[in-house]
């Protein structure tokens, strides 16, 4: 069983940067691939960035490549997601979710993950 919490959302003016964080509890999420979702109001949930459980696979949403950045330090437990250049549209709340995957894959579905978060939002002003 993993719990995840994840913080470090707020209210930035576009152009601006976040960096999420995803707490986990449990010994066994160093071997447990990682992501974020974002869901904005009235809409479904959308991927935005996977990292396989060793950290060495990342995938990310053609919107955010080259602005974004997931990582995870399986010592502390934790999974990032740097966020720069945010744009107004980017407004949502964004979700970790994790789950047992073979070491390199990355997961990009939600239907693929059984952990989640309660989620943290991101405002971005215009």
């Amino acid at each position: 069983q993993v719990q995840l919490v994840e913080s470090g959302g707020g209210l930035v003016q576009a152009g601006g940067s976040l960096r999420l964080s995803c707490a986990a509890s449990g010994r066994t999420f160093s071997i447990y691939a990682a992501a974020w979702f974002l869901q904005a109001p009235g809409k479904e949930r959308e991927f935005v960035a996977a990292i396989s459980w060793t950290g060495g696979s990342t995938y990310y949403a053609d919107s955010v490549k080259g602005r974004f950045t997931i990582s995870k330090d399986n010592a502390k437990n934790t999974v990032y997601l740097q966020m720069n250049s945010l744009q107004p549209e980017e407004t949502a709340v964004y979700f970790c979710a994790a789950d047992r995957s073979p070491p390199i894959e990355v997961l990009t579905t939600p239907s693929r993950y059984n952990y989640w978060g309660q989620g943290t939002q991101v405002t971005v002003s215009s």
